[in-house]
């Protein structure tokens, strides 16, 4: 008995990675607008509402970052 195992490839058309090349920069775009809107929100608060969160003035670029990226 014999099988045939075909796979069939499917590549992108050159408007299809253009697609998607765009929506990438679309969606790194409205992720650094995210970050910087958490990180000059965190910045204008007072040192002591800061405290009162239980965040350092040191740690707000790290704490937008991990809001928007994760890590």
């Amino acid at each position: 008995m014999a099988n045939i195992n075909e796979t069939l490839t499917h590549t992108e058309t050159l408007g299809e990675r253009a697609s998607g090349i765009f929506a990438a920069l679309v969606r790194r775009a409205a992720d650094w607008r995210e970050f910087r809107r958490t990180f000059d929100e965190l910045s204008q608060l007072s040192d002591r509402d800061l405290s009162d969160l239980g965040i350092a003035r040191c740690e707000i670029a790290r704490i937008a970052r991990e809001s928007v990226y994760g890590r």
